[in-house]
């Protein structure tokens, strides 16, 4: 999967990844390769970002909205 992640300064984060845990508004959820297609927003809190190589990122976020599709994944973060 391919993970964006934009603020409107700057972006944070673009590459394989192979999980993204991500804080919902309504509560935390994943996303894995072939994940159906969805918009929700996000509420303050961590990134958890897994890469192709296994390792583990964090990021933090005040808010935003999360685009998923085609194993695409876009994070407009506040």
């Amino acid at each position: 999967m391919i993970l964006e992640i934009i603020t409107p300064e700057t972006t944070l984060f673009k590459g394989e990844v192979s999980l993204v845990q991500l804080p919902g508004k309504s509560g935390s959820f994943e996303i894995l390769h072939n994940h159906a297609p969805m918009i929700a927003l996000l509420k303050k809190g961590k990134i958890k970002i897994i890469g192709e190589d296994k390792q583990t990122n964090f990021i933090e976020i005040v808010g935003g909205t999360l685009k998923v599709e085609n194993n695409n994944i876009l994070i407009l973060a506040d």
